[in-house]
C-alpha cells in the first residue's frame, strides 16, 4: 500500500452501532480492498486502514503491533467504532479513553484491559467532542440523545493513541443509522483534516494545555465542560471509582497512585511536549484524599489548576 504510518479504524462485525458507522465510512470515499489480517478483511483510504474483527474489540490487545507483523506499516493511532451499554437505555453518543489503571497489576478487567496501565488516549478526544456538540444538534432524528466523554475505561491493552466513538445505549438505538452517519462523518473529517488543531504535533502544539480530570462520576462531567473550550487537550479521565483510597491511617493504600501514574504515563505520550496538568472534583473527595492527591501530583512535578485558571489560561493563549 506504500504508506508507512497509518491510522487503523477497527470494526466489530458483531455490532451493529459498530457496522453501520463502517458501512457509512466505506460509503463516503473510494476504499481499497487490502491484505487478509488475522484472518479478517481489510480496507484502505490514503492512510486510513479499516479491518473487520468478526467478534468484540475489548481484547483485541496488542492489535497495532499485530497489524505491524502482518502488514509492516506502523500503526499511529487506533479508532475503535462501537455501541454503547447502560443500564438506562438512555440513547446516547459517547467519546472515551480506555484503559484500566486502578486495577491490580497483571489483572485482566473484566471488559478488558490490563490492570496498572492505562494506553495513551487520543488526542482527538477534544477536537472530536466539539465537532459532536456542534454537529449533533443540527442532525435530524437525534432529538433525545445525549452527548458525553465517557470516563477512561475497559480494554483492549494497546501501546499507541485511542478512542471508542459509541453508539448507546441499548438494542432500540444502536442500530441507528443517523446516529451512525453522523459518527462516521466525525472519523472521516477528523482523519482528513489538515487543521492545526485536528490532533496532536510537537513541532505546532508543544507547550500547549493536556488536562487530566479527576474524580467525578462515569460520564466526566468536568471534561465535558472543560473539553468544550477550543484549545483544550484532552488526556485521561479518572472517576472517583479509578482511584480507590483503603485507609485514612495510611492515605498510601489502595491503587488510587498507581492509577494516576498509569494515566500521567499515557498522557505524556500521546501529547509529547505538552504541559500536562490535572484538574480535580473536589467534592468526590474527602480532605485526606485530596491531600494525598495534591502531595502526590507534587512529586510528579503536575500541577492542579482549577476550572476557571484552565478558562483563563486557553482564553489567555488564544487571544
Amino acid at each position: 500500500m506504500g504508506v508507512k504510518s497509518v491510522t487503523l479504524v477497527a470494526v466489530n462485525c458483531a455490532d451493529i452501532a459498530s457496522l453501520n458507522q463502517a458501512k457509512a465510512l466505506l460509503s463516503v470515499d473510494d476504499w481499497a480492498t487490502g491484505p487478509v489480517v488475522d484472518g479478517c478483511a481489510t480496507f484502505a483510504w490514503r492512510d486510513v486502514r479499516m479491518l473487520h474483527l468478526p467478534d468484540g474489540l475489548l481484547f483485541e490487545d496488542h492489535l497495532d503491533q499485530r497489524w505491524y507483523n502482518s502488514t509492516g506499516e506502523t500503526v499511529r493511532e487506533v479508532i475503535f467504532p462501537s455501541r454503547h451499554v447502560a443500564a438506562s437505555g438512555q440513547a446516547s453518543l459517547t467519546l472515551h479513553p480506555i484503559g484500566v489503571p486502578h486495577l491490580l497489576k497483571g489483572e485482566t478487567g473484566r471488559f478488558g484491559g490490563q490492570g496498572g496501565l492505562a494506553p495513551p488516549p487520543s488526542p482527538r478526544l477534544g477536537p472530536w467532542w466539539r465537532m459532536l456538540l456542534e454537529r449533533a444538534p443540527r442532525t435530524p432524528g437525534l432529538e433525545g440523545f445525549d452527548l458525553s466523554l465517557e470516563v477512561t475505561h475497559h480494554g483492549p491493552l494497546l501501546s499507541v493513541p485511542s478512542l471508542f466513538i459509541e453508539v448507546g445505549s441499548c438494542e432500540r438505538t444502536w442500530g441507528h443509522e443517523g446516529a451512525a452517519s453522523l459518527l462516521a462523518g466525525i472519523i472521516r473529517d477528523g482523519l482528513a483534516s489538515q487543521e492545526a488543531d485536528s490532533t496532536w504535533d510537537i513541532e505546532r502544539q508543544a507547550g500547549d494545555l493536556v488536562v487530566i480530570t479527576l474524580g467525578g462520576g462515569h460520564y466526566a462531567p468536568r471534561a465535558n465542560l472543560l473539553a468544550q473550550l477550543p484549545g483544550v487537550w484532552l488526556g485521561h479521565m479518572l472517576a472517583t471509582y479509578a482511584l480507590p483510597f483503603e485507609s485514612s491511617d495510611d492515605p498510601s493504600r489502595g491503587t488510587w497512585a498507581q492509577s494516576i501514574d498509569a494515566a500521567v504515563v499515557g498522557t505524556q505520550s500521546a501529547f509529547p511536549g505538552g504541559e500536562i496538568v490535572c484538574s480535580m472534583d473536589k467534592k468526590a473527595f474527602k480532605g485526606w484524599q485530596r491531600q494525598a492527591i495534591k502531595e502526590h501530583l507534587s512529586s510528579l512535578n503536575i500541577p492542579i489548576m482549577t476550572s476557571k485558571e484552565i478558562r483563563a489560561k486557553v482564553e489567555e493563549v488564544t487571544e
